[in-house]
């Protein structure tokens, strides 16, 4: 027979078996909730880390369009000899690309930017830009069709720079620092730095801000203008920036007006 001291003792102990019970499950209950926290906040960290990489993160903050919108060109290149001076620098040019959706012609004033129209005759005279495409399409912030690069992927170059010309045609900046580049316009792409430009140019379909540090070295005729405007209507080639409607530089020449 079971005495009322021992029922005591069992029941204790019962009450002890099931604390214990309730903190262990407790305790299980806390680990698996920090390990989901822990393992949230990895993946958070991951996916900032990889934006930041990855350039989402501008620090252009002030409207001035962020680097996967500006005209960029490949980085500074080993330096070989620019082209000597070859064309008449009092002299009107006009720069004719015949690309597989129509003739495109720019005027081109070697008065205003000696060094950029000598580079280009210098290159279109060698057929640098025939058969290369226009590799690149922006259709917000800023409004251009980029060519000029051989190999097509923003990063290839003529193995020199050339400096910087003509930069205050377009106005006085405003308290953002920016000009607008009419539609219309051609001015070269660069890196960024001072005096970085290549081959690479952008042709201006819609005016865009932009900081006036690109050369503005031409000007689009009526039916050029319309075609890079088409283009651009089409947009880009979903998840790239290439236009859609491809664009490829058939035959280059710069002629002497």
């Amino acid at each position: 027979m079971v005495t009322s001291d021992q029922r005591r003792r069992q029941l204790a102990r019962e009450k002890y078996e099931r604390q214990q019970k309730r903190r262990a499950e407790a305790r299980q209950k806390t680990r698996r909730r920090t390990a989901v926290i822990s393992a949230a906040a990895a993946v958070v960290v991951a996916l900032l880390i990889g934006l930041a990489v990855g350039g989402v993160f501008s620090s252009e903050d002030s409207g001035e369009p962020s680097a996967s919108n500006s005209p960029s060109a490949a980085p500074t290149p080993k330096q070989s000899p620019s082209p000597a001076m070859a064309i008449d620098a009092k002299a009107k040019y006009t720069f004719s690309l015949k690309t597989n959706q129509g003739e495109i012609k720019i005027d081109m004033d070697a008065a205003k930017t000696p060094q950029t129209v000598n580079s280009f005759k210098s290159l279109a005279d060698k057929g640098y830009f025939d058969g290369t495409k226009c590799h690149r399409l922006t259709t917000e912030g800023i409004f251009v069709l980029q060519c000029g690069d051989p190999e097509g992927t923003g990063m290839g170059g003529p193995g020199y720079t050339i400096p910087d010309e003509n930069l205050d045609a377009l106005g006085k900046a405003n308290e953002t620092g920016q000009v607008i580049y009419p539609a219309g316009t051609v001015a070269m792409a660069n890196t960024g730095q001072p005096g970085s430009g290549g081959s690479q140019f952008f042709l201006v379909y819609k005016d865009s801000p932009l900081t006036p540090t690109y050369t503005p070295f031409g000007k689009l005729d009526a039916a050029g203008l319309k075609i890079v405007q088409d283009v651009a209507k089409e947009g880009t080639v979903e998840g790239g920036i290439a236009p859609k409607k491809g664009v490829t530089i058939e035959k280059a020449t710069v002629t002497k007006n």
